[in-house]
């Protein structure tokens, strides 16, 4: 292992831990050792040929999106298996190795190149959403200004706010592009203000693009300052015919808390919602995610998962990667009896799934306090404790990624959510924990 490609690697694994669900980061991602870098590439490595073939197939895309926002020297990634290191390592003799310097950035990932029109499964629950995405990719600042996507956790609209950012690289390369959850922005915000010069710098990047995407806007609720800044760069994008999009949870008369200036703004453009999908499309989707996965799946065994789950897009993926990752330890074929199996131990009960909202209720009732205090900023200990709880139990049942986690729970960083979820972790040996965890599950198993 080079010390380059250990600080690469260690930079690239935050950005990486906040795009995916935790088992599969903890799964094919954690699990990869930087090997070195050679002739301008990051080589990395799987522990065995099969988790090579898996991170190859499925997140090379997404590791090296990754790999040029922390490093844009570097010019592609390969992976190897551990049986490959010692050939690998013979052939370093007819290489010069030329050690480059590390170029940092505090950038997130912006587009997710996974994440495209292509993959997105329409249905009549969001056919209305994908149409007019479709139409801001073609034509951006042209139609639908803003174009505003609504709906629940997990049904797409983060992907469709991605799809059209990949669209307009596509097909207009020369255009800026920015995509930036409503937290992020909090976050430099709140920065700028507190150091003395730097708001033109902000400002700058913010009113500088052709397209600004926001994710789960519903979250500047309450923010005076945060509101006042989306207004101004709003109207300076507008008039200037760049494209704005926003999603949310809800639609735009429904968030709390908001200069009314900013609210209808918000209802200039189209605004679309996305139903929870109905059984055909989502049993559409999980063979979709399959094919791209490039796994074989029956449909008896499509349709027994797509039964047991009926709201979450995000949930049924992750179900299905329970699906295949038992099937590949087992090595069997996907069944109804292994789907089973998988869901004994996922977000489901016997009469429906469990959700985010069912665990936070389960909490505030195992404990005894209120759901705002739960999700807001208080730090009292008698707070403190069962909000960890609650995280954890969240990360252990649901498939969610630690961001959006983190946006549930008052608008927190994904570095807070992990401290929570590590913090239970480290003291399950304790009764106490054990039961505080067990009893808030069958609360909400009970629900």
């Amino acid at each position: 292992m080079t010390n380059e490609a250990k600080q690469v690697w260690e930079q690239m694994l935050p950005l990486l831990e906040t795009e995916l669900s935790i088992l599969s980061y903890d799964v094919w991602i954690k699990t990869i050792e930087p090997f070195e870098v050679r002739d301008g590439k990051l080589i990395l490595m799987a522990a065995t040929e099969w988790g090579k073939n898996t991170v190859n197939e499925r997140y090379l895309p997404l590791i090296k999106a990754a790999m040029k926002r922390v490093n844009s020297l570097l010019t592609d990634v390969d992976i190897i298996s551990k049986d490959e290191k010692e050939k690998f390592a013979e052939q370093a003799e007819t290489y010069e190795i030329k050690e480059e310097p590390i170029v940092t950035t505090a950038e997130p990932m912006n587009i997710n190149p996974k994440y495209n029109f292509e993959n997105f499964v329409v249905g009549k629950s969001n056919q209305l959403a994908v149409a007019a995405a479709r139409a801001v990719a073609e034509e951006p600042g042209m139609r639908y200004n803003p174009l505003f996507i609504y709906g629940g956790a997990g049904l797409g609209k983060t992907h469709l706010m991605h799809a059209i950012g990949n669209a307009v690289r596509t097909s207009h390369p020369r255009l800026k592009v920015l995509l930036v959850s409503s937290e992020k922005f909090v976050n430099e915000l709140v920065k700028c203000l507190g150091q003395r010069g730097s708001g033109s710098s902000f400002r700058d990047k913010y009113r500088s693009v052709n397209l600004l995407m926001v994710d789960d806007i519903q979250f500047i609720s309450g923010k005076m300052a945060t509101a006042e800044e989306i207004f101004h760069t709003f109207n300076e994008l507008y008039d200037a015919n760049k494209q704005l999009v926003f999603t949310s949870d809800r639609p735009p008369k429904n968030i709390p808390d908001i200069d009314e200036r900013l609210r209808t703004r918000f209802e200039w453009g189209f605004t679309a919602d996305i139903q929870p999908p109905d059984l055909e499309t989502r049993i559409a989707i999980l063979r979709k995610k399959a094919q791209i996965q490039k796994y074989n799946i029956s449909m008896d065994v499509l349709s027994f998962m797509a039964e047991r789950i009926s709201s979450n897009v995000r949930e049924m993926e992750g179900l299905l990667n329970k699906v295949i990752l038992l099937s590949q330890l087992n090595e069997t074929m996907p069944s109804v009896e292994l789907a089973a199996e998988a869901l004994k131990d996922y977000s489901q009960k016997e009469e429906g799934e469990i959700t985010v909202d069912d665990i936070i209720d389960a909490t505030c009732k195992v404990f005894g306090v209120r759901r705002e205090d739960l999700l807001g900023k208080r730090k009292t200990r008698d707070i403190v404790e069962p909000r960890q709880i609650c995280i954890y139990v969240i990360t252990e049942l649901l498939e969610l990624p630690l961001t959006t986690i983190g946006n549930i729970f008052g608008g927190r960083d994904h570095t807070t959510i992990m401290y929570a979820r590590n913090k239970v972790e480290e003291n399950l040996s304790q009764q106490k924990i054990i039961d505080d965890v067990n009893n808030v599950k069958n609360m909400a198993y009970k629900k």
